[in-house]
C-alpha cells in the first residue's frame, strides 16, 4: 500500500512507496517550511474509484458487407470478448469466453460477406510501436503470441488460423489474408487447412487488399526509402508492379469493376538536409493506376504548404473509391481536416464538408454513395468539445449531423443492405455503449446497457464544462472543468494534460481507452473534491490544422507549455481554489508537460504524476526523440543547417534541461515494457532527481507496456495519483 508522508523532527518530511507490486519503493527527505492549520483537504467521495473504474468499454466496431450483421470488442474489467447482434432487433450476444484480465486485446475484427464468421487478431499492443511480439503483462514463462482467430457468428469454439497480425477476409468470404514475418500468408477461414506463404517478394509487404471479385490481391512493398505497390493474382503469374518510382505509394484501393488502383503518393527519402526548425511539409497526391498495364497517373496533388501536408489525424487520407466514379480523400487544405471528392479521372476537388470542425472515424457505405463519420460539430458552442454522427453523400456537400445534443458519438459503420447505422454513444454520466439507428436518422437504441456493473456511479459524476481561455501569445484554448458543486472553501486543483499530442479531450466519455481511463480518473478526483481542468492544448485535434501543427512546439520550442500554464493560472483565480495547492497529472506527451511544468514551475504546481512521459528530446527514448535523431542525419557529411540551434532547442525544451529548477515531489509510473516511451527515459530522469535531491517517488508496473495492457494496472496507476495528491496537497506549499 501506499504509505503517507511523514513529519520528521528536523521538521522535513519523508515519504516513501511502500510494497505496491510491482513498485520499487524509495525514500527521499527534503525541507518543508512549518505550517499553521491547513484548509481542508479532499472531500470524500461518493463512490469508489473500483466502481468507476468498472466501465465496459467497446471498440472494434465492424458490419458486414451484406445484410445487417455487426460485431465488437468488449472489454470488462480486461476480459475481452467479441459480441454480435443482427437487424432488425439487435439483440447483442456474446460469442468468446475469454475469462482473465491478461492484457491480450481483441483487433481487426472484421465480419465475412455473408456474415457467416467473425475474424479477429487476438494479443499484441496495436496502439504502440509493433515489435512483433505480444505484451505478456502477468510475465507468463510461455509468452503470448499475436494470432489470427475466425470464430462462427452463430456461435461455437474460435478457430486459431495462425500467428500474424491485419488480417482482410477475401470478398468471396473463404480465404483471410494476413501478415507474418514481413509476408502476406493465407488461410481458409474456417481453419480447414494450415496457412501458407502465398509469395516470395522483396521488402516488408503490408496493407493487403483482395480485389472485389477476390481474384487477385494488392499490397504494399515497403522497401524502406521507398515503396511500390504490387498484384498478386496467382504462383504461375508474376507479380506486377503499378507505376514503380523512387516515391512512397500506400493506401491502395480497388475500383468497384477491379481495373484500376487508387493510392496515395509522397516523396521517398534522402535529399539534402533541411532546416530542423522549419515547420515540415509532407507532401503527397492521389495517383491511379490500371491494374492490366500498370501505367499510372496523377489526379490530384496537394499544395506544397503546411495546410497541404498528409494529413495527421485519424486514418490520414482515408482514401476510398466511391460510386459514381467518385474518389474521395481527407484534407487540411482549408485549415480544417475537411472531406473532399473528385471525378476517377481527375478534376479540382469538391468540399463535401465545409465548416469550422473536422472529421474522423471515416467509412464508406457499402453500396458506395455516402460517408458516415464522427465530427466535432453541432448547433452549440460546446459541440466543438463533441462528437456526433455525420453523413454526407459522395457527390455533393449535404453533411447531416444524425445525432445532434450533448452525447459523444464515435465510429460509425454502415450495415451491407443500408439499412442501419451502427456507432458508440456515450454521454457525460454512461460510459460508450454500441447503439444502432436507420441509416436516414432517428432515434437511437443502446445494446448492452445490462453491461454496465449496477454499481457503477453514473449519478453521482459531474457534467464537465467547457472553459475557453487564452495563453499568453494570445493562442485560444479549450478545457473541460470537472468540480463538485456541494464542496465549500478552497480546495487544492489539478491540472490534466493528455497524451498524444494529437488528441482531444470532451465534455464526456471518451471513444479511445486510453483516454476514457482519463475521464474516469477525471472524474473520481473530482470526486474526491478537487477542482480538476482537463487542457486541450496546441498540437492537439479539434481545433484547426494552426492549431494541430503550430510552430515552435515540442522539440521546437515547446509553445504548448504556455497553454498548460495558462490553465493553472485560470485555475489560481478561481475563488474556490487554493493557489499554493495546484497539482498536475498526464501520461506519454502528458507526462513530458508534467515534467517539463514541475521543472520550469514548481513554484506554481506544488506536486505531479509523469506517467511514461517524454524527458529528453535529444535522444531515441521516446517517438520524438526518434524523429529528432532521424531528422539530424547523425554520421553523415552534410549538416541540417540549423543543426546545432536545433540540437539546443531541443534540450531546452526538454525536462531534464530543467532538473535545477526542480523542486516539488513527482511520482513517477512506467511499464517497462513500453514501446512508445522507453523506459530508459525514467530511469535517466530518477538519477538526475536524485542527484538534484529532488523528492520524487516511483512505480513500475512490470512487464506491461505504454497502454497498460492489464485493466488492473490502470486501476493500480489511477488509486497511486490520487493517494498521492492527497499526501503531496494535503497542505500548502510555500
Amino acid at each position: 500500500m501506499l504509505r503517507p508522508f511523514r513529519r520528521r523532527a528536523d521538521n522535513r518530511i519523508s515519504f516513501n512507496l511502500g510494497s505496491c507490486v510491482p513498485v520499487v519503493a524509495l525514500l527521499v527527505a527534503v525541507p518543508l517550511a512549518a505550517q499553521s492549520a491547513p484548509p481542508s483537504g479532499p472531500a470524500a467521495p461518493p463512490f469508489t474509484l473500483t466502481q468507476i473504474a468498472g466501465y465496459p468499454f467497446p471498440s472494434e466496431l465492424t458490419a458486414a458487407p451484406t445484410g445487417s450483421r455487426i460485431a465488437w470488442a468488449l472489454d470488462e474489467a480486461g476480459r475481452r470478448n467479441l459480441w454480435v447482434a443482427e437487424g432488425p432487433d439487435f439483440r447483442p450476444r456474446q460469442i468468446t469466453a475469454y475469462d482473465r484480465d491478461d492484457g491480450q486485446e481483441l483487433t481487426s475484427v472484421q465480419l465475412t460477406r455473408d456474415g457467416r464468421y467473425v475474424v479477429y487478431v487476438r494479443g499484441g499492443d496495436h496502439g504502440g510501436n509493433w515489435s512483433g511480439a505480444s505484451p505478456n503483462p502477468l510475465s507468463l514463462p510461455v509468452a503470448p503470441k499475436i494470432q489470427v482467430w475466425s470464430v462462427p457468428f452463430a456461435g461455437g469454439p474460435p478457430k486459431l488460423l495462425g500467428d500474424g497480425d491485419e488480417p482482410t477476409v477475401s470478398p468471396t468470404g473463404d480465404a483471410v489474408a494476413f501478415i507474418r514475418d514481413h509476408a502476406i500468408w493465407t488461410v481458409a477461414v474456417d481453419g480447414s487447412a494450415p496457412a501458407r506463404r502465398l509469395f516470395a517478394a522483396n521488402g516488408d509487404a503490408e496493407e493487403p487488399q483482395w480485389a472485389p471479385n477476390g481474384s487477385s490481391l494488392a499490397f504494399v512493398s515497403n522497401r524502406g526509402d521507398h515503396a511500390f505497390i504490387g498484384i498478386y493474382t496467382n504462383d504461375s503469374t508474376p507479380i506486377s508492379w503499378l507505376a514503380p518510382s523512387t516515391s512512397r505509394d500506400r493506401t491502395p484501393r480497388w475500383s468497384p469493376d477491379g481495373r484500376r488502383i487508387a493510392f496515395v503518393r509522397t516523396p521517398g527519402t534522402g535529399g539534402a538536409p533541411d532546416s530542423l526548425l522549419a515547420q515540415r511539409r509532407v507532401r503527397w497526391g492521389v495517383w491511379t493506376a490500371d491494374v492490366a498495364t500498370g501505367e499510372g497517373r496523377r489526379l490530384w496533388q496537394a499544395p506544397a504548404t503546411v495546410r497541404g501536408s498528409l494529413p495527421t489525424s485519424d486514418g490520414g487520407a482515408n482514401l476510398q473509391w466511391a460510386a459514381g466514379g467518385r474518389i474521395t480523400f481527407l484534407s487540411t487544405i482549408d485549415g480544417w481536416p475537411h472531406l473532399y471528392s473528385m471525378p476517377d479521372t481527375g478534376g479540382t476537388p469538391l468540399l463535401l464538408t465545409p465548416g469550422r470542425y473536422m472529421a474522423e472515424n471515416v467509412r464508406l457505405s457499402a453500396d458506395g454513395r455516402f460517408l458516415v463519420f464522427a465530427a466535432n460539430t453541432g448547433p452549440t458552442r460546446e459541440d466543438i468539445d463533441r462528437r456526433h454522427l455525420t453523413r454526407v453523400p459522395v457527390d455533393r456537400a449535404a453533411p447531416e449531423v444524425l445525432t445532434p445534443g450533448t452525447g459523444i458519438e464515435s465510429s460509425p459503420v454502415v450495415t451491407g443492405d443500408g439499412s442501419a447505422v451502427a456507432f458508440f454513444s456515450a454521454t457525460a454520466q454512461r460510459p460508450a455503449l454500441p447503439a444502432v439507428m436507420q441509416s436516414e436518422g432517428g432515434s437511437a437504441r443502446l445494446l448492452g446497457e445490462d453491461r454496465i456493473p449496477a454499481d457503477f456511479p453514473a449519478a453521482q459524476l459531474v457534467t464537465p464544462r467547457q472553459v475557453v481561455y487564452k495563453a499568453p501569445d494570445g493562442t485560444e484554448v479549450h478545457a473541460q472543468l470537472f468540480a463538485r458543486t456541494d464542496v465549500t472553501g478552497k480546495r487544492p486543483a489539478l491540472v490534466f494534460v493528455h497524451g498524444g499530442p494529437q488528441r482531444q479531450m470532451l465534455l464526456g466519455w471518451h471513444y479511445m481507452d486510453y483516454y476514457a481511463n482519463s475521464y474516469a480518473s477525471n472524474q473520481y478526483l473530482a470526486a474526491k473534491g478537487y477542482v480538476v481542468l482537463s487542457v486541450n492544448y496546441r498540437l492537439g485535434i479539434g481545433y484547426g490544422n494552426e492549431f494541430h501543427h503550430p510552430p515552435n512546439a515540442g522539440a521546437q520550442g515547446a509553445a504548448e507549455y504556455q497553454d498548460v500554464l495558462a490553465g493553472a493560472r485560470w485555475l489560481e483565480a478561481r475563488p474556490d481554489v487554493d493557489a499554493r495547492r495546484v497539482g498536475i497529472f498526464g501520461g506519454s506527451y502528458g507526462g513530458f508537460l508534467v515534467a517539463l511544468a514541475l521543472g520550469r514551475n514548481s513554484d506554481v504546481f506544488a506536486a505531479g504524476v509523469d506517467v511514461h512521459g517524454v524527458h529528453d528530446f535529444t535522444t531515441p527514448n521516446s517517438g520524438a526523440g526518434r524523429a529528432f535523431a532521424a531528422s539530424a542525419g547523425s554520421g553523415r557529411f552534410e549538416e541540417a543547417p540549423d543543426l546545432e540551434r536545433a540540437r539546443k532547442t531541443a534540450w531546452t525544451s526538454s525536462p531534464v534541461a530543467s532538473v535545477s529548477t526542480w523542486r516539488s515531489p513527482v511520482l513517477l509510473i512506467h511499464g517497462d515494457d513500453d514501446r512508445n516511451v522507453r523506459f530508459a527515459g525514467t530511469v535517466d530522469l530518477v538519477r538526475r532527481l536524485e542527484a538534484a535531491r529532488v523528492p520524487f517517488e516511483e512505480m513500475v508496473i512490470v512487464d506491461d507496456t505504454h497502454h497498460m495492457m492489464r485493466r488492473s494496472n490502470w486501476a493500480r496507476v489511477d488509486s497511486a495519483t490520487a493517494a498521492f495528491f492527497d499526501r503531496a496537497l494535503a497542505r500548502p506549499h510555500d
